[in-house]
């Protein structure tokens, strides 16, 4: 049985949510930078095994996003798909908190992940977002 929210959306379940994380490859980093909410596109890779551990890695370069992500006191993550035919599409959302990744064995950890920068500025800056939630919603096909 699937899961309705009031609005008609389908509430994907915390396990949905990560198999969607871990098969995509962009999302957007919402940060609070003074008192202006930011968006940033991010590449990233899932890390971690089980629930309890799985968090989302992404590099940076020095500024605004890395500032604003590690500063704050907490960070949105967002991923989503949309198919404008059918008029569906899911939408994946993860809180938590962000932490640049420091510790020798931790970014040699991270270096060791599928994670490359994709623009042409060099990113040295590994951060970690550990989540606090995560949840999503899909917009089911209507049938006629």
């Amino acid at each position: 049985m699937v899961d309705v929210d009031r609005n008609g959306l389908e509430v994907l379940s915390e396990q949905e949510c990560w198999l969607l994380l871990e098969a995509a490859h962009i999302g957007r980093l919402a940060v609070s930078i003074g008192d202006r909410p930011e968006i940033f596109p991010v590449n990233y890779v899932v890390a971690g095994d089980d629930a309890a551990g799985r968090v989302i890695v992404f590099l940076t370069a020095p500024g605004s996003k890395l500032a604003g992500a590690v500063l704050g006191r907490s960070v949105a993550f967002e991923i989503d798909a949309a198919d404008p035919l059918f008029h569906t599409g899911w939408s994946v959302v993860l809180q938590g908190t962000a932490a640049e990744i420091e510790g020798l064995e931790e970014l040699m950890d991270a270096e060791a992940l599928p994670l490359r920068p994709w623009g042409p500025t060099p990113k040295h800056n590994y951060v970690r977002i550990s989540p606090t939630s995560v949840s999503g919603r899909r917009i089911l096909r209507r049938t006629a």
